[in-house]
């Protein structure tokens, strides 16, 4: 990559993190002041926000590290720290935002039926346990012969590199894959079944919808471009075509980039999700003549 596309991007994820910030500052008062995360069965979102601070933590330095045309630290505890980091982040962000839409399904299609994602979303013990579980699917970023920078597809010394890599793709592409699977099946079956409804029980199905949905924008947004692009890398590589690698890399970079805008959009599956959240949000940080626009909006969307 040239030095000005080091810069454009290095811009690109410090407006991430000027927005990225306050935004998540704003949400985690809201959660813990106002709205009392732990009194209204809201741990699972509290946790995707804890997830994305660990993101924007992240954003300064990724921008000085491009700032000065470095893709990667040349330190490399700080390098290792910051993928740790970032695959956590990405890795916790999933896991809780397809919990979400696993409870909407659960809620809207099989009604009546015993819910396991709505008690287990209660106890703050699963939130820990899905940490620790997702721990060990860091760990390839932190073994001493990982290379920061796309390593998988080139020559390497070892076995354990190569097995190293593979395992670390594996990860990568699992985690957005089967999900997606699970999105797109529990979006599907809502939407089927909003249309079988009558017009008294629609409102609550179409918050489902706008549930899942909204999941779907921050997918289809942050993370599905990226793993495609990180799928077509690895067969340039492994093709060994090197002027179309040199391609693909600035557009992996770029849409890596792009995928950290999830602690952006993230709010609005929490606003979608919980509308007792969405009130305290705006009734706090919004004036007067807003809330009541969308006081109107809401009356007119509960009687359609």
């Amino acid at each position: 990559m040239e030095y000005c596309d080091f810069l454009a991007l290095s811009w690109l994820m410090i407006v991430e993190f000027v927005l990225g910030l306050p935004l998540n500052l704003s949400v985690l008062y809201i959660f813990i002041f106002r709205f009392k995360f732990w009194k209204n069965k809201s741990i699972f979102l509290f946790n995707i926000v804890v997830a994305d601070f660990l993101l924007v933590a992240c954003l300064p330095a990724k921008a000085y590290h491009y700032q000065l045309g470095e893709r990667r630290s040349s330190n490399k505890a700080v390098c290792k720290t910051l993928l740790f980091m970032l695959f956590l982040n990405r890795g916790a962000s999933i896991a809780f935002l397809i919990t979400l839409s696993l409870d909407r399904y659960f809620n809207v299609v099989h009604l009546g039926r015993r819910n396991i994602v709505k008690n287990l979303k209660k106890s703050p013990q699963i939130s820990i346990i899905i940490w620790v579980l997702l721990l060990p699917l860091t760990i390839p970023t932190m073994v001493t012969t990982f290379e920061c920078c796309n390593s998988h597809g080139r020559k390497v010394e070892t076995p354990t590199h190569d097995i190293t890599d593979t395992f670390r793709e594996i990860v990568f592409f699992g985690q957005i894959i089967f999900p997606f699977i699970i999105l797109v099946f529990c979006t599907f079956r809502i939407v089927n079944r909003l249309r079988k409804k009558t017009v008294g029980e629609k409102v609550k199905l179409r918050r489902a919808v706008w549930v899942v949905l909204s999941v779907v924008v921050v997918f289809s947004i942050c993370f599905l471009p990226s793993t495609f692009a990180r799928a077509v890398l690895i067969a340039v590589r492994l093709k060994e075509w090197q002027q179309a690698e040199d391609i693909v890399v600035q557009v992996y970079d770029s849409l890596m980039v792009l995928s950290y805008s999830d602690c952006l959009l993230d709010p609005l599956v929490y606003c979608f999700c919980n509308s007792g959240f969405k009130d305290a949000y705006v009734a706090t940080f919004c004036p007067k003549f807003i809330q009541k626009k969308l006081q109107m909006c809401n009356f007119e969307y509960n009687f359609k």
